[in-house]
């Protein structure tokens, strides 16, 4: 089998003219970006979430002080039911 045609092929596409685009004389384009409404509400959603803390300091220091002194006490059963819940969660 013989495939010889493959470079007049590619001279056809190639011979094909491209349309001219013609600019008028004094005429500038720009191109202009609209960001929808949604869009800016996300990115200030973003913002806000990228300013807070990753960690509540308050609420770690006092979970910090409660272990640090000995009063600091998990209930089992409570502990048990949250990791089968976490677990069904998977």
């Amino acid at each position: 089998m013989r495939i010889g045609g493959l470079t007049q092929v590619q001279q056809l596409y190639n011979s094909q003219k491209k349309p001219d685009v013609k600019k008028k004389a004094g005429t500038s384009f720009a191109d202009q970006v609209q960001i929808s409404s949604l869009g800016k509400d996300y990115q200030t959603a973003k913002t806000a979430v990228a300013n807070s803390p990753d960690v509540r300091e308050d609420l770690v220091a006092s979970l910090k002080e409660r272990i640090q002194n000995g009063t600091y006490e998990v209930d089992g059963g409570d502990f048990a039911d949250k990791l089968i819940k976490a677990y069904g969660a998977l």
